[in-house]
């Protein structure tokens, strides 16, 4: 049988998450993340065979260091000959990308352009194609984009109420991002669900630091919450999601304010973080809120609250709902959260199942809701995956 294993990169700022992926079978042979990169303890963490290991690396090494690292260990696991393509996450594709793309050196210049749209993202994501296109030479390198999946929806759901030429000149728009994600647990449980995908009307919350809901009508993305950049929308980790723009203006005006002051507020200390001022992991709330502390609590009910107005405005797009999935880190595991937003929701029959809420976690998946209501049903993402096999399919094209 001829090999389907993909080499997974993920490239943020300053971390490379990667992974070996059998895309037959979905197994991860070796997974990792080389993290804190350009700083003065970067380290690469991985898991091969079930045992976790750590290679050191030097003060400030950065991406190319990670990458060569990450090749003398594929080498050393006798797992690079097995390999048939490198696939990439590439978080913004503009336009320009409808579906994941081979890398070639049109498809590089117009993910560079793409640039401005997320500074903090796409230069990363070049750093790791000439990195691995570098090590990898012989290999075929494929782009998968967040925001290919959201491409389908109309320009009443993407555009912004500006100036028209804004949109036609500079690209102004909405994106949206987590198209893997929602790509993904969309199909899995149209799958599960003996839905039909012509037929369909789903909604997607993928809850993680970043959380976006998409509205998914007959297998297509017709509106998403996060816009041109991952910023807009939902209440987050750290980032504030959907606010008066006006803010803007008083922070400036009134508290002296930066440009990248308001930035970093609205980015990095807002959001989950900002509200409890305890933290952004949603565990260190829940367990907060459970011993009393108020803004904890108060953290969790506008999360909550902000998630099921969302879902419940996408149910206009889609004209009726035929299942709600939960997927993220906080989607699959929290059934607080789970518990707290169908309740919101109950004005459209959605009533939880205790006992099947607590067993959808940590990895299971499962429909939360009783038997007489609407579809609630975790489905674990799998971006990973997704990756490997648009890239191995595209491979496979190449021959």
């Amino acid at each position: 049988m001829p090999s389907s294993h993909v080499l997974v990169l993920n490239c943020g700022s300053s971390s490379l998450k990667f992974a070996i992926i059998d895309t037959v079978s979905g197994d991860e042979l070796l997974s990792g993340l080389a993290e804190r990169l350009g700083e003065q303890d970067p380290q690469i963490k991985y898991k091969f065979n079930g045992d976790k290991q750590l290679i050191a690396l030097s003060p400030n090494d950065a991406h190319q260091t990670a990458i060569a690292k990450l090749v003398e260990l594929v080498k050393q696991l006798q797992l690079d000959s097995s390999l048939i393509a490198v696939g990439h996450r590439v978080v913004h594709g503009g336009e320009h990308f409808t579906k994941s793309a081979l890398i070639t050196p049109d498809v590089i210049e117009a993910i560079t352009k793409t640039s401005s749209l997320a500074p903090l993202h796409n230069p990363a994501n070049l750093l790791g194609i000439e990195a691995a296109q570098s090590a990898f030479s012989h290999l075929p390198q494929i782009a998968v984009f967040d925001t290919a999946f959201h491409q389908s929806m109309s320009p009443e759901a993407f555009l912004y109420a500006l100036p028209y030429t804004l949109y036609k000149q500079h690209g102004i728009r909405r994106y949206g991002f987590h198209g893997t994600s929602h790509a993904f647990v969309s199909a899995e449980a149209i799958k599960t669900l003996n839905l039909e995908e012509t037929n369909s009307k789903v909604i997607s919350a993928h809850l993680g630091n970043g959380c976006s809901v998409t509205a998914i009508k007959n297998g297509k993305s017709v509106d998403t919450s996060m816009g041109m950049t991952p910023l807009e929308g939902l209440v987050m980790g750290t980032r504030s999601g959907d606010i008066d723009p006006g803010i803007f203006n008083y922070l400036t005006e009134q508290l002296n304010y930066s440009a990248k002051q308001i930035d970093t507020l609205l980015n990095k200390e807002s959001g989950l973080l900002g509200i409890s001022e305890l933290s952004n992991d949603c565990r260190t709330i829940e367990e907060s809120a459970a011993d009393g502390h108020q803004q904890a609590a108060l953290a969790l009910d506008i999360f909550c609250y902000r998630l099921a107005k969302q879902i419940a405005a996408f149910v206009v797009p889609l004209g009726g709902l035929d299942a709600l999935i939960f997927t993220g880190g906080i989607g699959e595991n929290s059934d607080v959260i789970r518990a707290k937003v169908v309740a919101h929701l109950s004005f459209l029959g959605l009533e939880i199942d205790n006992d099947n809420n607590l067993a959808a976690r940590f990895g299971s998946e499962g429909v939360i809701t009783k038997q007489t209501s609407p579809c609630a049903i975790v489905v674990p993402t799998n971006e990973e995956w997704m990756i490997a096999n648009d890239a191995a399919n595209i491979a496979q094209e190449q021959k």
